[in-house]
């Protein structure tokens, strides 16, 4: 054979090896790493992480993606998450602002003990401030380098202790398990102590007699089993709340097909509406199974409730003071959550 034909033979061979390779290589499983701290079976990444996965998997732009679940903090402790986002270890995580306040101090805007008493009142506010293009996503989230997709208020907090209570005078001296800045604050105001921890930690520091109590809504207490070790809780306060986020790097969003964004973005308040909706509904059943462990529920006197007033109004101003002191516009945020609550 002439060498030159022998060339261009091999060459031509070698194109059509590319052309017919290159399309399965285009469709190589892309892999995407979702993280969380809740046990399995948690009502939360029921109604947030499940949905978003199925409904993605439906999706023709989604094509040859896989995802990975890993819950109960299988890819790191719930304060990393959001390192572990930003490094790209993690795709999409649960970041609590609570846990991560010395990044997002303005994030827990909505763990402040305000006049709200769902959780779709207080989602629905924050949602507003904290999407991409809203105040705190450009204050907080996008400086992060991160993308909200979805979030939720809980429900308002109560104490909920290993000992009987009667009033708020017996808070005082108690070691109460508290998530932020918000919530820690309330406790120093009632002299009662906090202990800062993640949630997964609770159950064993409760059994060990390590902590008193906790502040906890009721939805979350059946899924960690907390009710079972506990004797007294308030009931119809608002001690503060908690906030629950789940994030994506804007790097990694950036690299997503546009049908993939465009399908994440219009689940963002789709999700977040039904899941705190969801919540809502699944407290008055989550109070009774707190009832039936045998867990009395305190409702407090008139004065302690003019009392705890007071004290859950210098809270809210404290924290907004302090942080303006910062240079963090404290003052500003709160004003904007407060609107948006009505």
């Amino acid at each position: 054979m002439n060498p030159l034909f022998q060339c261009a033979a091999t060459a031509l061979a070698a194109t059509l090896c590319l052309a017919v390779a290159s399309p399965a290589l285009a469709q190589a499983p892309v892999k995407i790493k979702i993280a969380d701290s809740f046990p399995v079976g948690h009502y939360l990444p029921r109604y947030i992480t499940t949905p978003m996965m199925e409904r993605l998997k439906a999706n023709p732009a989604a094509k040859g993606m896989e995802f990975e679940y890993y819950p109960a903090e299988q890819m790191g402790k719930a304060k990393d998450f959001l390192s572990l986002v930003q490094s790209g270890v993690i795709d999409i995580a649960y970041v609590a602002p609570g846990f991560v306040s010395d990044k997002m101090p303005l994030s827990v805007v909505s763990e402040l003990p305000l006049d709200f008493s769902g959780s779709c009142q207080g989602t629905l506010a924050y949602w507003n401030l904290a999407k991409p293009g809203g105040m705190l996503d450009k204050k907080e989230f996008a400086p992060n380098g991160v993308r909200l997709l979805f979030t939720i208020v809980l429900p308002p907090y109560q104490v909920v202790t290993r000992k009987p209570f009667a009033s708020l005078k017996d808070f005082e001296g108690m070691k109460l398990r508290a998530s932020g800045s918000a919530k820690e604050l309330v406790l120093k105001k009632l002299k009662a102590i906090p202990v800062l921890m993640p949630t997964p930690d609770v159950y064993e520091s409760l059994s060990r007699g390590t902590i008193d109590g906790v502040l906890f809504p009721f939805n979350s207490l059946p899924p960690y089993e907390i009710h079972k070790l506990s004797k007294t809780s308030t009931i119809g306060e608002n001690f503060g709340t908690f906030v629950a986020n789940w994030v994506i790097s804007e790097k990694r969003w950036q690299t997503l097909p546009a049908g993939v964004q465009q399908e994440l973005a219009s689940m963002g308040e789709q999700l977040t509406r039904s899941a705190c909706a969801q919540v809502e509904k699944d407290e008055a059943g989550d109070i009774e199974k707190v009832k039936a462990a045998g867990v009395k529920m305190i409702t407090l006197s008139a004065a302690d409730k003019a009392a705890l007033a007071t004290v859950l109004r210098d809270v809210s101003d404290e924290w907004a003071t302090n942080l303006d002191r910062r240079g963090r516009t404290g003052t500003e945020v709160l004003n904007a959550f407060k609107a948006g609550l009505k």
